[in-house]
């Protein structure tokens, strides 16, 4: 079976590819890591080194910016932007048309309303503090670091 590869321009005129991911045909960056049993929207983008995890859905127009990581079992509604080098931990709920600056940080299980705009650099954490900064800085480190550390 072929892979479908798009390219598209950005701003600047840079062509980039992008490849289909099989659920859902969202366009995918060849270096993003999505799990096979993620839901990308066919209008939703992954950009570079970004990750999604397992079971999670991606809506429609949104963008998981580059170096962002979504962890397991986690809905990011439509029109949402995850920004780069953020860490969504598992479980997590975030409504539509919501922005989440550059490196925020969300804890396990937390619910973010529709409509809401996340500063550059925050971090939220589930009542009673249950996601500690290092778990969410671990779950953004590449996977073979993570094998190294457990060998």
């Amino acid at each position: 079976m072929a892979r479908m590869i798009e390219e598209l321009e950005d701003e600047n005129g840079v062509i980039i590819k992008y490849k289909r991911h099989a659920n859902g045909r969202g366009l995918v960056s060849p270096s993003a890591r999505v799990a096979e049993t993620a839901f990308i929207d066919a209008t939703a983008y992954v950009e570079a080194h970004a990750r999604v995890g397992l079971d999670s859905w991606v809506g429609a127009g949104s963008w998981i910016d580059k170096g962002a990581t979504v962890g397991d079992r986690t809905f990011v509604g439509s029109n949402v932007h995850i920004g780069e080098g953020c860490v969504v931990g598992t479980g997590v709920r975030i409504g539509s048309n919501t922005k989440l600056g550059a490196d925020v940080m969300v804890g396990n299980g937390v619910r973010i309303d529709r409509d809401q705009q996340i500063a550059a650099g925050t971090v939220i954490e589930p009542k009673g503090g249950a996601t500690s900064r290092a778990a969410l800085a671990a779950m953004s480190r590449p996977v073979r670091q993570q094998a190294r550390r457990a060998a």
